[in-house]
């Protein structure tokens, strides 16, 4: 696992092993940050489930402002801040040992891109995202991974689908304000 561009390229990052910590995939990564290209530089972003922290750390690398890591497991949490010195972007960034619902429902911040990447095997993606809704910045970005599904998540608050990508068993949703309102 690497950072694929920007001023961090090419560096290794270190994954914990293990079902419950499945990093994005490189061909995910790289779509992901082909969608959000023009929207990164100068953003503050939120990863949750950050896990190694490889898609906020990418975000940095390419020029988003700061980034918000959030990660209950203490050794990814760990992990996530030795690769941020690592990548040298530990300025960049803030990581929180915390559940990610509860940081959603205490923070007053708002961010303008929102990565949400729970357990595959878990319902924390339907109870995440209409949280992260409300956090979401007027012309902000939600971008859910999850394991294939045909059917996206409700976001509510305001926040519609705004596009759905399929990569082999891997399911991308992204969710923008809904400009009907």
């Amino acid at each position: 696992m690497r950072v694929i561009t920007g001023s961090a390229r090419g560096r290794k990052l270190k994954a914990l092993d293990g079902e419950a910590m499945r990093p994005t995939g490189d061909r995910v990564k790289e779509a992901i940050f082909s969608i959000i290209q023009f929207e990164l530089e100068g953003r503050r972003m939120l990863d949750l489930f950050a896990g190694s922290g490889q898609m906020g750390i990418e975000a940095l690398s390419r020029g988003a402002a700061f980034c918000t890591f959030v990660e209950k497991e203490k050794e990814a949490f760990d992990l996530i801040k030795e690769n941020l010195t690592h990548t040298k972007l530990e300025d960049r960034a803030l990581v929180l040992n915390s559940d990610a619902l509860a940081f959603l429902q205490m923070t007053d911040s708002v961010f303008d891109i929102i990565f949400i990447d729970p357990p595959y095997d878990s319902d924390l993606i339907d109870k995440a995202l209409p949280l992260a809704a409300e956090k979401l910045a007027a012309g902000g970005i939600i971008i859910c991974e999850t394991k294939f599904r045909s059917d996206p998540p409700e976001a509510g608050q305001g926040i519609k689908l705004y596009r759905s990508y399929k990569y082999g068993k891997t399911s991308v949703f992204t969710y923008r304000h809904d400009q009907t309102d």
